[in-house]
């Protein structure tokens, strides 16, 4: 960190939701006029993961989307904390001495009102807001963004997921739903009937409810195609393992072992059992064109968002 400090915003960003996105755009504020970076500060792996039984639940993000995503909205820098038991026996006070004070130089902070720190999470908004009073520092809650008279949350968004809304995650999230993973070896049941899928595994973030939906497939070449995603177990052909199926519509070709990311747009029907493949393979025919309907407004702002990305690019270099 420079030595002049930084402007700090704290948490685990979960989604980097709307709520954050209003925390970030009040520490770019009070950050900017000081001439400050504006830094956000996580966790990895989640503190749950230490503290729980059970751990937390699957992120909604894997750690480099939300690094990146953040730096995206605004934030000069992220730093990543590794979660270690020394890190949280801290106490409250520890934390703002040792890692707000001291390693990061703060020179203003600003947090959601429900945010906690320190051992126990005892820490609270209150105590922050006098710790920085006294060192004559900034300081701002920003409070909860509404969304039909709730506030988000990642928990919220959840359970959201948790029935397939992936429209309505999408409006918390001011983003696309996304998951990623690699392309691996199935059954390659969806070729031989002339829809092929790639399956992805190694997905170690929250699964919308099984189900087929609409939605965008980016390949590790950067090639955006409208998709048709399958999640869940395969009742047709009686598979007891659940899987994530995905028909990039329009590609032809190899991607095993690539890294593939799709991005969700609608929910258009729940798994079923066909009575045979030419039963399943119209149904597919009518996902396909869904799909590609119902794709159609997300891969067109993703390619527009990549040409606005390349002409700033172009004017800045």
């Amino acid at each position: 960190m420079p030595d002049a400090g930084c402007g700090v915003t704290v948490g685990n960003f979960d989604g980097v939701h709307a709520g954050h996105r209003a925390i970030v755009s009040r520490l770019r504020e009070l950050a900017q006029p000081l001439g400050l970076p504006a830094v956000g500060v996580t966790f990895d792996p989640h503190p749950a993961a230490l503290l729980r039984p059970d751990g937390p639940p699957p992120p909604l993000m894997v750690m480099r989307h939300r690094v990146e995503t953040l730096l995206s909205i605004g934030l000069d820098a992220v730093v990543v904390l590794d979660t270690t038991p020394a890190l949280l026996a801290l106490t409250a006070v520890a934390f703002y001495n040792e890692v707000l004070r001291g390693c990061l130089q703060a020179a203003a902070i600003v947090e959601g009102p429900n945010f906690h720190f320190g051992a126990g999470r005892q820490g609270t908004v209150e105590q922050l807001r006098d710790w920085t009073s006294r060192d004559e520092l900034g300081f701002a809650v920003v409070p909860p963004v509404l969304a039909a008279g709730e506030p988000v949350s990642s928990s919220r968004i959840r359970r959201l997921l948790a029935t397939g809304d992936v429209g309505a995650a999408a409006e918390l999230l001011a983003a696309p739903y996304a998951i990623s993973g690699k392309v691996v070896h199935g059954q390659k049941r969806g070729a031989s009937i002339g829809f092929p899928t790639a399956n992805l595994g190694g997905i170690t973030t929250l699964l919308p409810k099984d189900g087929v939906y609409a939605g965008v497939a980016s390949t590790a070449a950067g090639q955006r195609y409208p998709a048709a995603i399958h999640i869940g177990r395969n009742l047709t052909f009686a598979s007891t393992t659940p899987t994530v199926e995905v028909h990039l519509i329009g590609f032809a070709g190899d991607l095993y072992g690539q890294s593939l990311e799709v991005m969700f747009a609608d929910r258009l029907r729940a798994t079923q059992q066909f009575a045979g493949v030419e039963a399943l393979t119209l149904q597919l025919r009518q996902d396909v064109a869904a799909a590609s309907t119902g794709a159609a407004g997300l891969l067109g702002a993703a390619l527009a968002a990549e040409r606005r990305a390349l002409t700033v690019t172009r004017i800045s270099g």
